[in-house]
């Protein structure tokens, strides 16, 4: 492993200069970590020497985050050590512990991988993790606020591959939010990793349940109905309803219910019908197919409820006009989805090609039958002859013309025809 002297990240051996100072790295079997006089702990070596704490990445309510080089598998990890207040809680120390377990069960790519969870000598409980490069959802959507379709279809297939591996083993996540999706940054998108497994939801047989029956786990703007009144037996779906409406705020900008308060929010949820996304996202240009999906997604009963996470995903994805399904969509590149995208709006939006308008030509034909095939005579009386009387024989220079009298209309009205197909032609 490689350090960087002036911002105390880790890197693996073939990077060799830090992206984020552009110093050049050195080698941790020289370099070690500054102490940091606001936490001791950095500088420093917990579980026995293992674990050598090089920054601190982020601070919460059930612990401190930090970097640290793992010197026995020579790799760099993530160390949540929890607060002292969280480790005399046995509720608590039990949820963390179940996480350590459940991972071991749901390893997948989208789903960030927990290594141990320790107890070192100073009395300090450890969650030890896959170390993350790049940013939690709730941090990209208060810069961002929406993202582009693309992002987001891509970042719910994945979202979806994950949780399925779940799911299938009657695991219920039961605290999705923009804050336990992380995205990490690669060529072809981001890459999801779903965090804090701790609220799971056991519904295999013979689990322990740690929760007490009345009582909600859950972020409020994310909880299902069904966890908003502390309802005793969950499913997969309301994660489906958590998805939904994680999906509903990356779209719009907005969530789905709002309120002042905790309380007041979770009774909207519970009581009122969510806003139309068309409506609520009008300004990024959401479709109105787009209501359908969220109106299925956001049932109040689950039995009304879209039925997986994929099947939702599958629906996102068919809104925006895109063929294959969410397990397509997961592996395929943002720049290609984008382009997909581009293909399938420019079809939604192109006007249907009208049938080409046959020319009438009737009124012409009629006027070529008129003038090639002029009308037969009438048939007239014939008298018999006069009397033959002697008649003197003009010159022929005062003979009475002898051309018919039908000619001349014949030759105007082929004039008249000519002069018709010409200006068809100039139209054309």
């Amino acid at each position: 492993m490689k350090g960087c002297a002036k911002c105390h990240r880790l890197y693996a051996d073939d990077i060799g200069v830090c992206p984020v100072e552009g110093a050049t790295l050195e080698s941790t079997d020289k370099l070690r970590p500054e102490p940091d006089p606001e936490d001791p702990r950095v500088g420093n070596a917990i579980c026995y020497g293992r674990y050598e704490i090089w920054r601190v990445l982020a601070d919460g309510a059930m612990g401190r985050v930090y970097q640290a080089l793992d010197r026995a598998r020579d790799r760099t990890v993530a160390l949540k050590v929890l607060h002292a207040r969280i480790s005399e809680d046995q509720v608590a120390l039990a949820r963390f512990h179940r996480e350590f377990e459940i991972s071991a069960r749901v390893a997948h790519e989208h789903i960030v991988e927990i290594y141990a969870f320790e107890l070192d000598p100073a009395g300090n409980r450890v969650l030890v993790m896959e170390y993350l490069e790049g940013e939690a959802l709730r941090t990209l959507l208060k810069r961002q606020r929406v993202l582009p379709p693309e992002r987001v279809i891509r970042m719910l297939a994945q979202m979806a591959k994950g949780l399925r591996v779940a799911h299938d083993l009657n695991l219920v996540h039961r605290d999705l939010k923009p804050d336990n999706i992380f995205l990490c940054a690669s060529r072809e998108g981001d890459v999801v990793k779903i965090l804090d497994f701790g609220s799971i939801r056991d519904n295999s047989l013979g689990a322990k349940r740690i929760t007490v029956v009345g009582t909600t786990i859950g972020s409020p703007y994310y909880m299902s109905p069904e966890q908003a009144q502390g309802a005793a037996e969950l499913d997969s779906r309301a994660d489906v309803w958590s998805m939904a409406a994680i999906a509903y705020e990356a779209i719009t900008g907005n969530v789905p219910f709002d309120g002042v308060g905790d309380g007041a929010i979770l009774h909207s949820i519970v009581n009122r019908p969510h806003r139309l996304p068309s409506d609520v996202g009008k300004a990024y240009g959401v479709p109105r197919a787009l209501d359908a999906v969220m109106d299925d997604a956001l049932a109040k009963s689950p039995a009304n409820r879209t039925a997986s996470v994929g099947e939702f995903v599958d629906r996102i994805g068919r809104v925006y006009g895109l063929d294959g399904t969410y397990a397509d969509w997961a592996a395929t590149p943002e720049a290609e989805l984008r382009e997909l995208l581009r293909i399938a709006l420019i079809a939604r939006v192109a006007p249907e090609p009208e049938p080409e308008k046959a020319e009438d030509y009737s009124a012409l034909d009629a006027a070529f039958d008129a003038a090639f095939d002029p009308p037969p005579a009438q048939p007239v009386a014939i008298a018999p002859d006069p009397p033959r009387e002697r008649v003197e024989e003009l010159p022929i220079s005062e003979q009475l013309p002898t051309r018919r009298p039908w000619v001349l209309p014949v030759v105007l009205v082929i004039m008249f025809v000519v002069g018709m197909l010409i200006a068809v032609a100039i139209r054309r």
